[in-house]
């Protein structure tokens, strides 16, 4: 199995688009430069805040094939690679690795409700297919199945190349328990926080770090968190944690993934908008946006 570690702070990197929608791919090499620059630890193209969920297949494999190419081995990329089908998850997740992705993540199946079963014999099956690294990706709000704690520790025992999971339930618990329940496997299991207000609390349970989609817009504070603890500096990252609270707040004005790249687009990157329908703030939440990015900007966060 080809080996890449999990670990750190790894943006969920948003997806630059044109006027008319299509991917703007000059701009996501510049996103990619300015978030290696900015320390992080890994990308993830089409998560969440990539918008993978309304790019088609053809704008996947251009974004990955773009990601790779620029990104050049400095360092690990996580592809986003489920789909509703079973089927479908296998074929983009052999196109990924013959691509030359390090990690792939895998969202459940979304929209028909599964149960633990099918989402075990789900993960097992697309394992059979590929030798790269899965991290299991948990968002319940956003695909209305849960994987709970007990499949995740049955997959990462059973599966050699289910080496993670990401939690983005929101769910401290969930994501306690996903960290206890494989904590004592015969494999060097990681879990990583979807949740960025989570990232630090995690690490602290013993976790591997975080996929932050706040990370478009601090890279350099978000991988502070994650540096700032191992060196054992607590007390920073804790005030690296608690800067990216003001931002957060901002997420009640829409999508988050939306706020993201508004907030992105206004700090003065051509990123463009979220694809339609999925890209409106409202002007109160502009006014809310530019007000927390200027109370930052003064404080020295980037």
């Amino acid at each position: 199995m080809k080996t890449a570690e999990i670990k750190g702070i790894i943006p969920a990197i948003l997806t630059p688009m044109n006027a008319d929608e299509s991917v703007n791919l000059e701009v996501l090499r510049e996103q990619i430069e300015r978030l290696i620059e900015g320390g992080v630890h890994g990308l993830f193209p089409f998560g969440t805040n990539g918008e993978g969920y309304i790019l088609s297949e053809n704008e996947k494999i251009e974004v990955l094939e773009a990601t790779i190419d620029q990104v050049k081995g400095r360092v690990p990329v996580y592809a986003g690679t489920g789909c509703i089908s079973t089927r479908d998850t296998i074929r983009m997740s052999k196109k990924a690795q013959e691509l030359g992705a390090d990690i792939l993540s895998i969202i459940t199946p979304s929209f028909a409700l599964a149960s633990q079963q099918e989402l075990y014999d789900h993960y097992v099956e697309v394992a059979k297919h590929v030798d790269i690294p899965i991290v299991l990706y948990n968002i319940p709000a956003r695909t209305g199945n849960k994987l709970l704690p007990e499949t995740v520790a049955k997959l990462a025992k059973d599966v050699d190349v289910i080496m993670g999971a990401k939690d983005s339930s929101g769910d401290w618990n969930n994501l306690q328990a996903y960290i206890a329940q494989t904590r004592d496997l015969d494999k060097d299991f990681r879990v990583l926080s979807g949740n960025d207000s989570l990232i630090l609390p995690c690490l602290k349970e013993g976790g591997a770090g975080g996929i932050a989609g706040c990370a478009n817009v601090y890279p350099h504070v978000l991988a502070s968190i994650y540096d700032l603890f191992k060196e054992g500096k607590l007390e920073e990252a804790q005030a690296a944690q608690d800067s990216i609270a003001s931002l957060r707040a901002v997420f009640k004005y829409g999508n988050p993934n939306t706020i993201v790249k508004t907030a992105v687009r206004l700090l003065g990157y051509n990123v463009g908008k979220c694809r339609a329908p999925f890209n409106q703030v409202p002007e109160e939440g502009i006014e809310a946006l530019k007000k927390v990015l200027d109370e930052n900007a003064a404080k020295g966060m980037r």
